[in-house]
C-alpha cells in the first residue's frame, strides 16, 4: 500500500517551496462541469529537472500522476474522478520561449507556454505559428500537443502533430528524453515524438517542444458566404481551392442555430445578418505578396454565385471587420456552454459523407425526443461539432436519462459512415467506452502493449484513453 504521508514528505523535502501548490478547486474542474477531480498534491515545477524529480518520486511510491496544462480539455483527461488521489503536475511555471530561429522557421518553447504568447513571439520575428483554437488565451502548448489539438487552420497547416519537430519529455520512471531536435528529417528508429503527441499524458510528461513556424501571409482576407447546405459548402470549398490553392487557410461551416444561441446568450456579439440564413461558411485566405485577398474572394464569390453555390455574402473590408467575422465563429462554443448541451460530439467524417450525415442525424435523434441541434465545424478537414441541446424552457438536466442514447445515436451513425467519434478533442475519460466500442481490436491491443512497455506501473494518467 502506498504511504501517501511519506510521499508527501518526500516531495516537500526534495522540491523548492515555490514548486508546491495548494490543492485549489480550479485544478480539479473541467470546462463542461461533468466531473470534479481530486489530488493528493499539486506540483508546479520551474524546470524539467524538477518535473523529473517529482515524477521519479511518484514512480517509486506508486502514486498516479496527471499532467496538467491549461485545463481546457473537453473530454476529462485532466481530472481524476476516482481511484487513488493522484499527484497533479502543472506546467504553469514552465512558460519560457527558449529559442527562436526565424530563418529555420523553428521555435523552442516550454510546455507551459500559453498559445497566444507563442503567437505573439512568432509575430515578433514576422512569423506565424498556425495552430489556433478558441481557448488560445489559456491553453498551453504541452496540453495541445498531448491531445494533438486541431483548430481552425488544420486545412492548410495540419494538426498539432504536424507542427511539432521535436520534444523534451519526462518518462514515467522519471528519466528525461532529450528530443528537442530542429530536424525535418530524422529516420533513426521508432518515432517517440509522434507516440507522445496525442497520448494525452498516458505515456509521459511533455516539458518542451520544437515547433514549426510558417511565413506570415502578405495579405489576409475573410468572407462569409451563404450556402444551401453542407453539400453546397463542400463544392464551394473545392472551387475556392481551385482558385487559390493552399491559400485557403480556414473554411468553417456554421448554422443558424449558432447565431440564435449568440443572440440569446451573448447579444454583444455583432450579428452579420438581420435575417440569418440557415447555413453559411466563413472562408479565410492568406496569400503571397502581390496578390489581393479581397479581390480573390470577390472573384470566388462571383464564380460561386454563377455556379449556384452561394446566394449572398460579405467580404471583410478592414481588419476590424475581419475580426468581427472571426469573433462570430469563436464565440459560438461559449454560447453553447451558456445554453448547456445535453450531449456534445466532436466527430469527423469522409468529406463525401458529411451531407448525408447532417441530413440523417436529426431524424434519428427525433426518435429519442425533441431537441435543438447546433452543427458547426472545420468543414475542410471533415470535423463537425454536432451538439444536441434542450428545447426552450427545458434544461440539459431534464435529459440526463437520455444522454447516453443521444451519444450512441450520433456515434453509431458516424461509425457506420466510416468516421471517427473523436476528431480533435481526444479520448480522455469521457470517451474510453467509445474507443472500446468503435476502435479496431488490433489497434487497441497494440496501444495496451505500448502503455505497458513505457509505463509498467500504470501511473501516468490512469483511466484516460485506456481503461485502468
Amino acid at each position: 500500500m502506498t504511504d501517501i504521508s511519506a510521499f508527501l514528505t518526500g516531495l516537500a523535502s526534495s522540491l523548492p517551496a515555490a514548486a508546491l501548490r495548494d490543492v485549489a478547486p480550479h485544478y480539479l474542474a473541467e470546462p463542461r462541469g461533468r466531473w470534479d477531480g481530486h489530488a493528493c498534491a499539486i506540483v508546479a515545477p520551474a524546470t524539467t529537472e524538477e518535473a523529473a524529480l517529482a515524477l521519479r518520486l511518484a514512480s517509486d511510491a506508486g502514486v498516479p500522476v496527471i499532467p496538467y496544462g491549461g485545463g481546457t480539455g473537453l473530454v476529462g483527461g485532466q481530472v481524476a474522478n476516482g481511484g487513488p488521489a493522484p499527484l497533479l503536475i502543472s506546467l504553469e511555471r514552465m512558460t519560457r520561449i527558449r529559442e527562436v530561429y526565424p530563418d529555420e522557421n523553428v521555435m523552442i518553447v516550454e510546455a507551459g507556454a500559453i498559445l497566444s504568447d507563442v503567437h505573439d513571439a512568432a509575430e515578433k520575428v514576422q512569423r506565424l505559428f498556425p495552430l489556433s483554437i478558441a481557448a488560445k488565451g489559456s491553453a498551453r502548448i504541452g496540453g495541445l500537443l498531448a491531445t494533438n489539438a486541431g483548430g481552425v487552420n488544420v486545412l492548410r497547416y495540419g494538426n498539432a502533430r504536424d507542427l511539432c519537430l521535436g520534444l523534451e519529455a519526462v518518462m514515467p520512471d522519471g528519466s528525461i528524453w532529450h528530443g528537442l531536435k530542429r530536424l525535418r528529417k530524422d529516420n533513426t528508429g521508432y518515432d517517440l515524438r509522434n507516440l507522445l503527441v496525442g497520448s494525452e499524458g498516458t505515456l509521459g510528461l511533455i516539458t518542451a517542444a520544437s515547433l514549426k513556424l510558417a511565413p506570415k501571409p502578405a495579405g489576409e482576407g475573410t468572407a462569409l458566404m451563404v450556402v444551401d447546405g453542407p453539400g453546397a459548402a463542400l463544392k464551394l470549398l473545392a472551387l475556392a481551392r481551385d482558385h487559390m490553392g493552399e491559400g485557403v487557410s480556414a473554411f468553417e461551416l456554421m448554422h443558424r442555430e449558432g447565431l440564435s444561441f449568440l443572440a440569446e446568450t451573448m447579444p454583444q456579439v455583432r450579428q452579420p445578418w438581420d435575417d440569418a440564413p440557415e447555413w453559411f461558411v466563413l472562408i479565410d485566405v492568406g496569400l503571397a505578396r502581390g496578390l489581393d485577398p479581397a479581390g480573390a474572394l470577390e472573384t470566388l464569390f462571383e464564380a460561386a454565385f454563377d455556379a449556384g453555390l452561394t446566394s449572398d455574402g460579405m467580404i471583410a473590408q478592414s481588419e476590424g471587420q475581419r475580426q468581427e467575422f472571426w469573433n462570430i465563429r469563436e464565440s459560438i462554443p461559449e454560447a453553447n456552454r451558456h445554453i448547456g448541451a445535453i450531449s456534445s460530439h466532436d466527430v469527423s467524417l469522409p468529406l463525401g459523407e458529411i451531407a448525408g450525415f447532417v441530413a440523417q442525424a436529426p431524424a434519428a435523434l427525433a426518435k429519442i425526443g425533441a431537441f435543438r441541434i447546433n452543427c458547426f465545424g472545420h468543414l475542410g478537414d471533415g470535423n463537425l461539432h454536432y451538439n444536441v441541446f434542450p428545447v426552450p424552457g427545458r434544461s440539459r438536466a431534464d435529459h440526463d436519462d437520455q444522454r447516453d442514447a443521444i451519444k450512441g445515436c450520433v456515434h453509431d451513425l458516424v461509425d457506420a459512415m466510416g468516421g471517427s467519434v473523436s476528431a480533435e478533442h481526444g479520448i480522455g475519460r469521457l470517451k474510453v467506452g467509445d474507443l472500446e466500442r468503435y476502435g479496431d481490436p488490433a489497434k487497441l491491443a497494440a496501444m495496451r502493449a505500448i502503455k505497458t512497455a513505457l509505463d509498467p506501473k500504470g501511473i501516468m494518467n490512469p483511466g484516460a484513453v485506456l481503461r485502468g
